[in-house]
């Protein structure tokens, strides 16, 4: 993007990034990119960028957003409709049972290497859309996850070179149906990219305002009832080794995300009855230091399939 990166470099000319919190907001299909300032409103950020996309998460780039004075951009009223905080047309990867107590609770091994899978970045939605249970689903579960946001291209790196890849870190929740994922065999994908399976945000945070990505605690509520209680110190592959691990399979650009695995506490793992989601259910979720989401769970029909 070239025009867009002349018009910013006037701001900054060290590409120190500061700290962000940048968003998407608007109607399904026509989200404007904003940036939530010091006191926590919302500006619009579209006459320096076109959107939160690959190009705009290059490390370079960010550099110079972040030299704009917020005060100069113009503020948003009201209250619009947050969708994800990044245009997600690149890869989602998702991790598996990268916690100990997780993996246990679905009587599984636990993993020597990171086990990898994908998510069809068509599951992508804003963190407070509605998630549409299947057609036919039995056994729809959640997942609460951190999510990591890639900023220059990552091929080969070590662990000590990753995180200067990373853009940012975003709430992930890792919607799975366990029939489609285990039951019916085959790779795990087609349990994970259901439509609305890949709520992201409410903001991409850069790495700057996180003291220690590793020390971050998550939670997941069901109805009120808190079902997930975690935190990533307790992950078996960290962040830099994951990003690394994932290299080494598959080169990384700007606007991949790596959703990281999740805490015990799903669905499946209630004993002696497992719970699953039905219409009507409200899942609220979050992350120390990353923001909130919240879910209302619909049936799927014609009509809701189209209007997401």
């Amino acid at each position: 993007m070239p025009s867009m990166i002349n018009r910013l470099a006037i701001y900054n000319d060290d590409l120190e990034i500061f700290s962000m919190k940048l968003v998407r907001f608007g109607d399904v299909g026509h989200e404007r990119p904003g940036i939530v300032d010091v006191n926590g409103d919302l500006r619009d950020l579209s006459g320096y960028v076109s959107d939160i996309s690959s190009e705009t998460l290059e490390l370079e780039v960010l550099s110079q957003i972040s030299a704009l004075s917020t005060n100069s951009l113009p503020r948003v009223s009201g209250n619009p409709r947050l969708g994800s905080p990044l245009r997600v047309t690149g890869k989602f990867i998702a991790v598996g049972l990268n916690y100990r107590d997780h993996a246990e609770e679905a009587g599984m091994p636990i993993p020597k290497e990171p086990i990898i899978f994908m998510k069809a970045n068509s599951c992508v939605v804003g963190p407070n859309d509605d998630l549409i249970i299947p057609r036919g689903s039995m056994k729809t579960d959640w997942e609460v996850e951190l999510g990591i946001v890639i900023g220059s291209r990552a091929s080969y790196v070590t662990k000590d070179e990753a995180l200067s890849r990373v853009a940012g870190y975003v709430v992930v929740n890792d919607v799975s149906e366990r029939q489609y994922q285990i039951e019916r065999g085959g790779t795990w994908d087609k349990g994970k990219s259901c439509d609305t399976f890949g709520p992201i945000g409410p903001w991409i945070v850069t790495p700057d305002e996180i003291d220690d990505v590793q020390n971050l605690d998550l939670w997941l509520d069901v109805n009120g009832v808190r079902r997930q209680t975690g935190n990533t110190a307790t992950m078996i592959f960290g962040v830099a080794e994951l990003v690394s691990y994932v290299s080494n399979f598959m080169t990384l650009y700007p606007g991949d995300v790596i959703t990281t695995g999740t805490p015990p506490g799903v669905g499946m793992g209630i004993k002696p009855d497992p719970i699953y989601l039905v219409p009507g259910d409200e899942i609220s979720l979050g992350i120390d230091r990353l923001g909130s989401q919240r879910q209302r769970c619909v049936a799927w029909s014609a009509t809701v399939a189209t209007s997401n």
